[in-house]
């Protein structure tokens, strides 16, 4: 899955270079995980029917309350713990750095509109939309990472020039 190598990548590139960011990874491969899982549940067909293996609620539930814990993190912990570090070794927060966290804050009201929506089904609800709404939400969870790791960049970037060079 490309969501998985693209995350080896970051792990690699940014994994042992932070306390905050390996939390971050760490919470981030875990939801990977999870979403995997749940897109792993694919229509089977058989010689006279297509059957569709659908998440139990349990299953569901779970992946949502991840989703909720690693937005909720990210904004009020990681977000705010990255940037207090990197602000008190005199850094400035750029306009580019606003922007990115901007495009992180687009994707929440989508992925928490697919929690409220998934996270209290029952065994007999029907989720004629699941397929095709945990596709978007793979979309938007990978578009998200991808801006993550952008923000990373960019604070690493300034980081490497002294502030007033």
């Amino acid at each position: 899955m490309v969501m998985l190598n693209k995350f080896k990548q970051t792990q690699e590139q940014w994994g042992g270079s932070n306390e905050v960011i390996d939390h971050w990874l760490e919470t981030r491969q875990s939801l990977i995980v999870e979403y995997c899982k749940l897109a792993a549940l694919q229509p089977c067909s058989t010689k006279t029917a297509t059957v569709t293996e659908l998440p139990s609620p349990a299953e569901l539930q779970g992946f949502c309350q991840h989703l909720v814990d690693y937005i909720s993190e990210g904004h009020f912990k990681i977000y705010d713990m990255v940037m207090d570090k990197w602000q008190s070794t005199g850094f400035k927060v750029t306009e580019e750095i606003n922007q990115t966290y901007g495009h992180i804050v687009l994707t929440t009201e989508p992925l928490l509109n697919f929690t409220d929506s998934y996270a209290a089904i029952a065994d007999n609800d029907e989720l004629e939309s699941f397929d095709s709404d945990l596709s978007l939400i793979g979309e938007i969870i990978e578009a998200r990472f991808e801006v993550e790791d952008q923000l990373i960049q960019q604070i690493a970037d300034s980081l490497a020039v002294p502030p007033g060079a």
